[in-house]
């Protein structure tokens, strides 16, 4: 098992310490100690699924509580009124129940964010939630090769929502473990300066997909200067977003291995401090709204599962996250944060949002993207918890930092709580884990049945 280091001495003095209970669980941990605290982590595990809103994922857990004797709590689920204008403004679209387990591309990217901010004014202060349909509609008309033909062309996709009966393993963990209802992306925009974001807390002034690889330093750059040790897992073989990090990536590509060795470790013992594992981006496991929302969902399942059933379960946190919302529907506004370093966006292209010298509420990176689902599964999870605590999934950085008292990257991840409030160290809630449901995969993948 990957510990921070220690002294023979202090091994001995543990050892003695814990002699009543066999010295089980060494390392920095205490497991049922009643002084726990973050030391008692060992290895935090994070994962980062595809383009999905809270509301459209997790939405409806207050009805799912209900309907299975659930503590009832507060939640900012989506409203039963939710609803958006038509792309011709004559009428409205309201939420729906959606029948298929896939749905057409929709863009999450700079400009189509700023849109769903606020249709009319898309940098103005007043984020009224309104542009998601038109969004939607207007990148079905004429979208991109790769993604083309759309024939959601009224752009209704953006406003369709799942649940229990879809997603029963998901809710069963955010139900039984823990959620917030205000976790959001870093940025409004799309995949790639969201996860750059992931890893170093800042894009490095990039809206878009960066051309160029970058210098800044990473969380895992961090772990390595310190002696802590790390792996990345890829589900698909040269997908890492460290690549985006160079010559960092290069010199430690030995740490980037297949996500069967993730299963070893697990069972081993031998996960290290600290583990990213990458979904299935080419193998249509990444939840990515066009690929089976059902097949991507087993495929978490399968890896959580693994880590309740082996002795890595005692000390790890798992912590599945999504990079962004994916143009879908969420009616919270984004929080407002700061600005990792003081850069402006520095690849906005002429007549892209905020470009031409007009400022604007959302033209920094002062501002987070939509909300995106949150779970987290560990044995020192309060059970049932909902957090209310704004922050963006630079906290993941934040949690690790302070368990390995590591320097923060960027003052974006400095802003961040340190995500100890999701956890019970003294009670250990979860030390025999719960029996979750299996995930259902009968869903019918068909993008033109939305409704």
């Amino acid at each position: 098992m990957a510990r921070v280091k220690e002294t023979v001495a202090e091994v001995v003095l543990l050892c003695i310490v814990m002699a009543l209970s066999g010295c089980q669980g060494l390392g920095t941990g205490t497991g049922n100690s009643p002084n726990g605290n973050l030391q008692n982590v060992n290895h935090i595990i994070f994962m980062v699924q595809e383009n999905r809103s809270f509301d459209q994922y997790f939405g409806q857990l207050s009805a799912y509580w209900q309907s299975n004797g659930f503590p009832a709590q507060s939640i900012d689920g989506m409203p039963v009124n939710a609803s958006n204008p038509t792309f011709d403004g004559t009428s409205t679209v309201n939420s729906y129940h959606v029948k298929t387990t896939c749905i057409e591309n929709l863009s999450p990217s700079w400009n189509e964010d700023h849109v769903d901010w606020n249709r009319q004014n898309p940098t103005s202060s007043t984020v009224t939630s309104d542009g998601f349909v038109f969004t939607a509609a207007k990148y079905a008309q004429n979208p991109p090769p790769e993604d083309a033909p759309i024939l959601d062309t009224a752009g209704i996709r953006a406003m369709g929502f799942y649940d229990g009966s879809d997603l029963n393993y998901y809710y069963f963990m955010a139900s039984n473990f823990a959620t917030s209802d205000r976790w959001f992306s870093p940025v409004m925009t799309r995949t790639q300066p969201n996860r750059l974001f992931l890893l170093a807390a800042t894009s490095a002034g990039h809206v878009y997909p960066p051309t160029a690889t970058l210098s800044n330093q990473t969380i895992f750059g961090l772990l390595q200067s310190a002696g802590v040790s790390w792996k990345i897992y890829e589900t698909d073989p040269g997908t890492t977003y460290l690549n985006n990090f160079q010559p960092f990536a290069s010199q430690h590509s030995a740490n980037v291995v297949p996500v069967s060795q993730y299963m070893t470790d697990v069972q081993n013992g031998t996960l290290p401090a600290v583990a990213m594992i990458e979904g299935g981006y080419n193998s249509g496991l990444d939840e990515h709204p066009k690929n089976n929302v059902q097949t991507g969902a087993a495929y978490v399942e399968g890896l959580i599962n693994a880590l309740m059933k082996s002795p890595s379960w005692k000390d790890s946190v798992f912590i599945l996250t999504y990079d962004e919302a994916g143009g879908l529907y969420d009616h919270v506004p984004p929080m407002s944060t700061v600005s990792p370093d003081g850069i402006p966006p520095s690849d906005l292209q002429p007549g892209d949002i905020c470009t031409g010298g007009s400022g604007g509420a959302n033209c920094d990176f002062t501002v987070a993207g939509f909300r995106v689902p949150l779970i987290i599964v560990s044995p020192f999870t309060k059970k049932n918890f909902v957090s209310h605590t704004p922050a963006d999934y630079t906290a993941i950085a934040k949690l690790i930092e302070a368990r390995f008292k590591l320097t923060p990257l960027t003052k974006r991840d400095a802003a961040q709580m340190d995500m100890t409030e999701f956890f019970d160290f003294k009670n250990v809630p979860w030390a025999t884990p719960p029996s979750p449901p299996a995930q259902v995969t009968t869903g019918v993948c068909n993008a033109q049945m939305l409704q």
